[in-house]
């Protein structure tokens, strides 16, 4: 069992920035493999057709991905280390394939627009985010 504070906005932010420059890098190495199938061409509509959507599904899936298999195998992305952040269930125990993807979906639904989702946690009173709330986990600071 896990437990720790509540993590504040600014750690789960600078988690967040440090893991869009792998999943940029990971999301670099999705699309140069669907550029050998367009021949080089850019992964449109025009170029693609109906692939296209097919490129743009692997590009979400890549990204979940990512997020659900670092939460069930550590809880933790790399920008989770690297601020010392674990994600948890609401009890202290490791994600589940359901709670990850659960996690994922609302986290996704929790930045837009404006972050307000996530901001939800200076008005909880446990100091967790909507879709903490919603998915019943929580991100918890690291004592180092």
């Amino acid at each position: 069992m896990i437990s720790g504070t509540s993590a504040g906005f600014g750690r789960r932010a600078a988690a967040l920035l440090y893991d869009c420059l792998l999943l940029a890098a990971l999301l670099m190495i999705f699309t140069a493999g669907a550029l050998f199938f367009t021949h080089g061409a850019a992964v449109l509509h025009e170029t693609a057709g109906p692939w296209v959507y097919l490129y743009r599904a692997g590009l979400v899936a890549v990204i979940a991905a990512y997020y659900v298999l670092n939460w069930i195998h550590s809880g933790q992305t790399l920008g989770m280390r690297a601020w010392h952040l674990r994600a948890v269930t609401d009890r202290g125990r490791p994600l589940t394939w359901a709670a990850a993807l659960l996690r994922f979906i609302c986290g996704v639904l929790a930045w837009p627009p404006a972050a307000l989702g996530v901001l939800w946690l200076y008005a909880d009173p446990e100091h967790l985010a909507l879709h903490d709330r919603l998915s019943r986990t929580r991100v918890v600071r690291l004592e180092h």
